[in-house]
């Protein structure tokens, strides 16, 4: 008999699974609002763009998933500190097995599991980091630059992530990333602008992963040729063309003086 585990992991397509989520959320009350939609985005990206290796479907379907017994604007810091364990016992029951359920429970440190799936690593860095850049009622949202610093000198201090720095190249790239719009911005910018713009979920979902996606994606690749015309010209500048061809006219001097001696 199919579980709901077999059904959500069995649907690939990104938005599809999130209408799923939508769903899901409305029939059994479980936590998802557009900052799940958004930290998953950031989720995706960094695994395409950083070329990650590891099941996408599978993180991206956890990171939908990881914070469904969270409770918005919790007071009591015993509810702050246990949601993680709580929804992994309750993805259990969803079907989910166990590697996946641990993987979501260690989206924080708090239950203490040990050692950690490598998967948990970027559920943890794209939560806290995804979270910083959002308002908060105490606090408006970080910019990027402020968000990574904090992440990797206060959330994450004396703690090991193994893609830690990975995220810290993610970021800088995604600084560099412009969206061409009405007003040009950077990628991540532009996406915490949908955000603040959008109070629909429904239709927030429809503008991060139709418009934004595409977006980024043909700013990447423009981005990336970029790059490589950059370091193209970087080796062409070692020789210039006529010493290139000074230097290739000696090299065949050379042997053909060998060939002579050695007939």
């Amino acid at each position: 008999m199919e579980t709901f585990a077999d059904y959500i992991l069995e649907e690939e397509n990104l938005i599809d699974k999130m209408d799923i989520m939508y769903y899901l959320s409305k029939k059994r009350k479980i936590f998802f609002d557009k900052s799940v939609v958004f930290k998953t985005q950031i989720a995706k990206m960094f695994i395409d763009y950083m070329k990650i290796d590891v099941d996408e479907n599978m993180v991206l379907t956890a990171c939908l998933l990881c914070n469904c017994k969270k409770i918005d604007n919790a007071q009591e810091l015993e509810k702050i500190h246990g949601y993680a364990k709580e929804g992994a016992e309750y993805l259990r029951d969803l079907g989910f097995d166990r590697k996946f359920c641990k993987m979501c429970e260690e989206i924080n440190r708090y239950s203490g599991s040990n050692p950690r799936e490598k998967e948990s690593d970027i559920l943890e860095l794209v939560d806290q980091f995804g979270g910083m850049l959002l308002d908060r009622p105490e606090r408006i949202g970080f910019q990027p630059e402020e968000a990574i610093i904090l992440l990797e000198h206060r959330n994450l201090k004396d703690k090991y992530n193994r893609y830690l720095h990975t995220f810290l190249d993610f970021v800088q790239m995604m600084e560099n990333i412009v969206i061409n719009d009405v007003v040009e911005m950077t990628a991540l910018k532009k996406l915490v602008k949908i955000y603040n713009e959008t109070e629909e979920l429904s239709e927030f979902i429809k503008k991060v992963c139709y418009d934004f996606a595409t977006q980024v994606d043909e700013s990447v690749q423009v981005y990336n040729e970029k790059i490589k015309r950059e370091m193209l010209g970087k080796n062409r500048a070692l020789f210039s063309e006529e010493t290139t061809k000074k230097i290739m006219a000696n090299i065949q001097k050379e042997r053909k003086k060998e060939n002579s001696a050695i007939e």
